[in-house]
């Protein structure tokens, strides 16, 4: 069995802002499978599905970003999930509008749910998908406390909302086949990253 949380924030303020990337994309997983997110359990929105012949339970927590981790290992213990068998989906301000990351372990890399996700399961052996919303002072995460919580501009929501797509092809993926296919297949720059690592 396995579990794919998707991160965010619950109540229809925040229903369309870029910390709600994570939810985004579970919602669209949910539909592809034809899931329901709305059971609630763990203090969490949930739906227990079947891909690629995996059972698996999404997740929607609905603790807040930053204690995310209380609802992830609340399903982890009553299910018996180990960490290698947990994805996380979530924004992140250092990637530009656009580009997925996929990584099988890491550091939360300021990101607070993910960071409390791997403090209550005591490991960061655990596979995320890092949705890139940008951000206008890249590195420094405190420099614009609200940014996170803003909606993604009109000019950039095309690039916004097929990263959310890849992302959730890449969640469905991650089910069934190896996470270095997974990684190869769905991690996805945009032009204006490699620019950067160009200068």
């Amino acid at each position: 069995m396995k579990l794919i949380a998707g991160l965010g924030n619950p109540g229809k303020e925040y229903e369309k802002t870029r910390h709600n990337s994570g939810y985004m994309a579970l919602s669209k997983l949910a539909d592809e499978v034809g899931a329901s997110v709305t059971s609630q359990k763990f203090n969490a929105l949930i739906a227990m599905t079947m891909i690629s012949g995996e059972k698996v339970l999404l997740m929607e927590p609905l603790t807040f970003m930053n204690l995310s981790g209380n609802a992830v290992r609340a399903a982890a213990d009553y299910y018996h999930i180990e960490p290698e068998d947990i994805l996380i989906i979530h924004d992140d301000m250092d990637l530009p509008v656009g580009s997925v990351r996929i990584r099988s372990k890491g550091s939360s890399g300021g990101q607070k749910g993910m960071k409390h996700i791997i403090s209550c399961m005591g490991t960061d052996e655990i596979a995320r998908i890092r949705i890139g919303v940008g951000h206008n002072a890249r590195g420094e995460h405190e420099a614009v406390p609200d940014w996170v919580l803003s909606p993604i501009p009109k000019e950039e929501k095309e690039a916004f909302d097929q990263a959310i797509e890849v992302a959730a092809a890449a969640a469905k993926a991650w089910v069934s086949e190896p996470m270095n296919k997974v990684m190869s297949d769905y991690n996805r720059k945009v032009r204006q990253e490699k620019a950067e690592k160009e200068e």
